[in-house]
């Protein structure tokens, strides 16, 4: 157990924390939201169609999870990959509660404004570009992309997360690049 008064949590591993968290310690879980909450918030953010606002409650649901039930974590788990698969969870939900038509993957990603350089522009091109080629993949294969190459999770931990194979996972990821860089393509031969 942790001396509550003289500990700095900055050192102490997340499954530690967890453990302090079920015995109410406060300060065990403002570090853990310290570490993660960010990252949460973006991981909603990419997931939940760029809805800032549906992120933000989403985090909050989320860390609220964590306060309400923290004995559902199982400490021989990655506290890390505990937490995705809580949020991919929360995420199949909603995409399970949105109808069809609400899903709309194309809408415009907004105007640019003539204040922007020219390499600002072209980046903000890519970027935009980017997103909608994100949002057209199928749930599971824009899962392992956003873990993979905007959360930088390992593919175990991707496996561990989406609950399938890590083989499954390589072939989504290779699917899911390979559906990007064409939508991204300039030019088709």
């Amino acid at each position: 157990m942790l001396n509550r008064f003289k500990t700095t949590y900055r050192n102490i591993p997340d499954e530690a924390l967890m453990h302090e968290i079920t015995l109410r310690n406060e300060r065990a879980f403002a570090e853990l939201y310290d570490r993660y909450g960010a990252r949460m918030h973006r991981f909603f953010y990419r997931m939940l169609w760029r809805d800032a606002a549906k992120a933000e409650d989403f985090t909050q649901e989320l860390f609220l999870k964590i306060i309400e039930k923290p004995q559902s974590f199982d400490t021989g788990r990655s506290f890390k990959t505990w937490l995705y698969t809580l949020a991919g969870n929360m995420c199949k939900n909603e995409y399970r509660r949105k109808k069809p038509e609400d899903l709309d993957p194309t809408r415009p990603g907004g105007d640019i404004s003539t204040y922007y350089l020219p390499d600002q522009i072209d980046r903000q091109l890519f970027e935009t570009s980017l997103r909608e080629a994100i949002d057209l993949l199928s749930e599971v294969h824009k899962q392992c992309f956003v873990l993979r190459y905007q959360e930088e999770l390992s593919v175990a931990e991707i496996a561990a997360v989406a609950g399938c194979p890590e083989g499954t996972v390589k072939s989504r990821l290779h699917y899911a690049l390979q559906q990007v860089s064409e939508r991204m393509a300039v030019f088709k031969y």
